[in-house]
């Protein structure tokens, strides 16, 4: 999930904004035969984790700029070029949306200056998620995880079993537990989940790794596009479904799991249970950056989602993670994990 951290302090240095002017002259450089037509910010100035600008060429083609403002930012972005390196013509083409290409770079101040070909679409909240075009997500996600694993293999890129999937699992909850701030009906719940073998039986896929409504570009109630491929890796496909829990508009979240399993098969039927799981433990994820950093607030902020997650479980006929009717509803805890999946990026 990724990071700006939104709504809390910084853990890096500030750092003085480039103007999109400056980077339009990173970007000529970076890149032979770039004739710069117009330029514009893109995003936040001074926030966030890059200084960034949309570049016009005369040509009419589109391209993005960006710096890194921070040193978790720029192993992001160095994560993200090895991905998109490893993504052949061959590869994209089993995709039915638009991966961004990478165009070139020149040094600057220490870190880097990055040129892509921008890709087109806009950006949909979770809130915003409709059925098509959740449904247009499953199919892309699928398509994702349908994908060879052999390319992730030979760019050398991490792969992790189903046990190495429950044993990170274990891991997290042994150590949100440890807090002392883990509603013990929750801490049960997930242990439960964590010792049934047949939660853990699945077949490890293609995944982005960091998959959120931030990787998400849309257009006509379509998926046109994916953003950051810096969690490229062979893993677990619930990690790259399970933010879907949280999309608000009813019927998007069935709409987009029912996509998937059309596209993919019922290869994997404990695949949406697994992922209430994971989208729970990002809860635990959240908790522990704010202990790391020692941030009360985003503590708090932990703490009143494990809350609402205790509570809705609790509200249903069953509590376990096997239940397909525990989900996450309000649309407060809704809001707050979408500040868990950009801590997971």
């Amino acid at each position: 999930m990724a990071c700006d951290w939104a709504g809390h302090r910084p853990t890096y240095p500030v750092v003085m904004a480039r103007s999109h002017f400056t980077l339009a002259a990173l970007a000529t450089s970076a890149v032979a035969g770039l004739d710069v037509a117009g330029v514009q910010a893109f995003g936040s100035l001074g926030h966030g984790d890059f200084d960034a600008a949309l570049l016009t060429g005369r040509d009419g083609r589109h391209w993005i700029v960006r710096v890194p403002r921070s040193e978790r930012a720029e192993a992001e972005q160095s994560a993200d070029l090895v991905a998109l390196r490893a993504m052949s013509t061959g590869v994209r083409s089993r995709l039915p949306f638009a991966v961004s290409t990478f165009a070139g770079q020149v040094p600057v101040s220490g870190t880097r200056a990055v040129v892509y070909e921008f890709v087109y679409g806009g950006k949909a909240a979770l809130g915003q998620i409709t059925p098509q075009l959740g449904a247009s997500i499953g199919s892309g996600i699928a398509a994702i995880h349908a994908l060879p694993t052999s390319f992730v293999v030979d760019a050398g890129l991490p792969g992790l079993s189903a046990v190495d999937g429950r044993r990170a699992a274990l891991a997290l909850i042994d150590r949100a537990a440890a807090t002392g701030l883990v509603p013990a009906a929750l801490l049960q719940r997930w242990e439960a989940a964590s010792g049934e073998s047949a939660l853990w039986q699945y077949t490890p896929t293609v995944i982005n790794g960091s998959f959120g409504s931030d990787s998400v570009l849309v257009a006509s109630e379509r998926m046109t596009g994916v953003l950051g491929w810096h969690g490229l890796r062979v893993g677990d496909p619930a990690l790259d479904l399970q933010w879907l829990l949280g999309a608000t508009m009813p019927g998007a979240t069935d709409a987009a799991f029912d996509a998937y399993s059309a596209a993919r098969g019922q290869i994997d039927r404990r695949l949406r249970q697994r992922a209430t799981l994971l989208s729970e433990l990002e809860v635990a994820r959240w908790l522990l950056h704010g202990t790391e950093v020692r941030s009360t607030e985003i503590v708090d902020d932990a703490v009143e989602m494990l809350s609402a997650l205790t509570d809705d479980a609790q509200a249903t006929l069953g509590s376990t993670v096997s239940d397909d009717t525990v989900s996450l509803r309000t649309a407060e805890l809704d809001e707050l994990l979408e500040q868990a999946e950009r801590a997971r990026r």
